[in-house]
């Protein structure tokens, strides 16, 4: 238990190092032009989940994602106790994770968020990118279990761009980019709804999942 803690601990961590930095980056570069930014932050978030799924999902399953560990949770995959862990872990990683990204860029350390993403086009987009989440993961475990890797890099990527709120989709990362007041931050006030709608989408995907997929 205690490898599979670190294990999601390290891997969240990564995760938002990555998410952070690459977007902080990216709008030093683009020179304002922010279809640029976007891509420049959409590509090395969704290459590290290729990365941090294959390496970390023999450990703890690489859930990353307190919206995923509440799908296993609901599908009796993994016990209540060891999924409040789990999420606990996540978070604290996702955390330190934005604040490792800061202290590379030579940033402050501790942020507030003023970019606001809030309102129904929003709030759709980020059930629609955690229902597409939990079901591209529940389905690719069914059929090919190899592919649940490349299945989710290349989702996320996509849904960066075919998603209003360029895809959260999970509720570790929502809070954790709180803390940043770059390219990849949330307003600390658009929190709550964002992990209100990915816990329901995620509820939601798991049940209907299990229907679709039943043999």
């Amino acid at each position: 238990m205690q490898r599979r803690l670190v294990a999601e601990w390290l891997g969240t961590f990564s995760l938002l190092a990555t998410v952070v930095g690459s977007g902080i980056m990216a709008e030093n570069l683009a020179g304002g032009n922010v279809a640029i930014a976007l891509l420049g932050n959409t590509i090395p978030t969704g290459a590290i989940l290729v990365v941090l799924i294959t390496v970390f999902g023999p450990i703890s399953g690489a859930h990353f994602n307190p919206a995923v560990t509440l799908s296993f949770a609901l599908r009796k995959e993994i016990p209540a106790g060891e999924a409040s862990l789990y999420v606990l872990a996540q978070i604290f990683g996702g955390i330190v994770g934005v604040f490792a990204a800061h202290f590379m860029f030579d940033m402050e350390i501790i942020e507030s968020s003023t970019k606001v993403r809030a309102g129904a086009g929003q709030w759709m987009g980020e059930f629609v990118a955690t229902f597409g989440l939990v079901g591209t993961i529940l389905a690719c475990i069914k059929a090919r279990p190899t592919a649940v890797p490349m299945a989710v890099g290349l989702y996320i990527t996509a849904a960066y761009w075919f998603t209003s709120s360029t895809s959260f989709a999970n509720p570790a990362v929502t809070i954790a980019r709180s803390f940043s007041d770059s390219f990849a931050g949330i307003h600390p006030a658009n929190v709550a709804a964002f992990i209100g709608i990915q816990l329901v989408a995620a509820v939601l995907a798991t049940g209907f999942f299990k229907w679709l997929l039943e043999e």
